[in-house]
């Protein structure tokens, strides 16, 4: 055994490696599965027990080699690439255009909400991804025992106290009226976060704007304005609107915000579960114990609140039927929106 392992040894020195083939060739006689190397390997078997250990160690030590010959030969293949007279190149032929990317679809659709809101006195506000409790859920008006405050829902990075990745960009809200006093009028777009299985109508990760509008004497009938406003402006003058009644702990009364569908026109179909409908949003008149908590007059001052999820609207307005298509970075679905731009 000894002797054939010298003879391999003295083969893997000897051999010529001047291209990519005979490095191949090399690679597959002794690194291979069924080069000598791995014979000898075998060979293992017949060899006595008392010398086995002495074997493995030259054994190994030969395939130590045979990568170190295989690497510095690859190595000062990679460095001798032929030049430029070789590959005949001609410099004087024109440049190949670079090829230009395009925007992502929720970037597209985020800086139309944007524009939308703008034309009617919006501006933007931007907040930590990272919040605390106060800021996410207590002044907010969430209760202690509410369900969003569990570990099933919320990505919690700290506890005691308690810090985690934001459920919704109301915790901008908060930071704003902390801050500023009314009047107030601006939308908060960003990244949110929620532990749900990724499917293809729920994500982990996805992007919220809320708005508010607080002043003196804001109604109800302000925020139908306003929503009635963005959904004409963003899926066309012949958008029809509901507003169902609903809950949420930060806004009395409250209502969840419907549109006709896009794919059927309200006749009923698949996509709007033939209701005709299809929901965008939530909104309501904000609380008055939210005010408080952000040291406003809620005696003084009224306001409304409103949100929705930038890739429901991404969604219907571009009729896309799967969530996870947006974070799958798959080239040919990103090319479908070069002509928005």
């Amino acid at each position: 055994m000894k002797e054939k392992i010298e003879q391999v040894a003295q083969e893997i020195r000897a051999f010529v490696i001047e291209n990519p083939a005979q490095l191949e060739e090399f690679r597959i006689a002794y690194m291979g599965r069924k080069g000598h190397i791995a014979d000898l390997f075998e060979g293992m078997k017949t060899v006595p027990n008392e010398e086995k250990k002495l074997v493995g160690q030259q054994l190994n030590g030969l395939k130590q080699l045979a990568q170190q010959r295989f690497d510095e030969a690859q190595e000062q293949l990679a460095g001798s690439q032929p030049s430029s007279e070789k590959l005949n190149i001609d410099f004087t032929l024109p440049p190949v255009p670079n090829t230009l990317g395009t925007r992502h679809p929720l970037s597209l659709v985020r800086e139309e909400i944007i524009r939308i809101f703008a034309r009617i006195g919006f501006n933007v506000s931007e907040g930590p991804e990272i919040e605390d409790d106060w800021h996410n859920f207590t002044a907010l008006n969430f209760p202690e025992n509410h369900p969003a405050r569990e570990m099933q829902d919320t990505f919690f990075v700290q506890k005691n106290p308690d810090y985690l990745l934001r459920t919704h960009t109301s915790t901008v809200q908060v930071r704003v009226m902390e801050n500023n006093q009314p009047p107030i009028r601006t939308i908060m777009p960003g990244r949110v976060f929620r532990n749900e299985a990724i499917s293809a109508r729920a994500h982990c990760m996805f992007h919220q704007v809320e708005g508010i509008f607080i002043d003196k004497d804001v109604s109800f009938a302000d925020l139908k304005q306003t929503i009635y406003h963005f959904a004409k402006e963003m899926f066309g003058a012949h958008t029809q609107i509901r507003f169902r009644p609903s809950f949420f702990p930060f806004t009395e009364p409250s209502a969840e915000v419907d549109i006709t569908c896009l794919i059927c026109k309200g006749e009923g179909c698949n996509i709007c579960k033939h209701s005709g409908w299809v929901e965008i949003g939530g909104c309501g008149m904000i609380d008055p114990a939210v005010m408080e908590s952000s040291k406003i007059d809620p005696d003084k001052f009224s306001g409304f609140a409103f949100g929705m999820g930038i890739e429901r609207i991404t969604m219907l307005k571009y009729q896309i039927k799967d969530l996870r298509l947006f974070t799958e970075n798959d080239v040919r679905f990103l090319r479908q929106f070069e002509s928005v731009v």
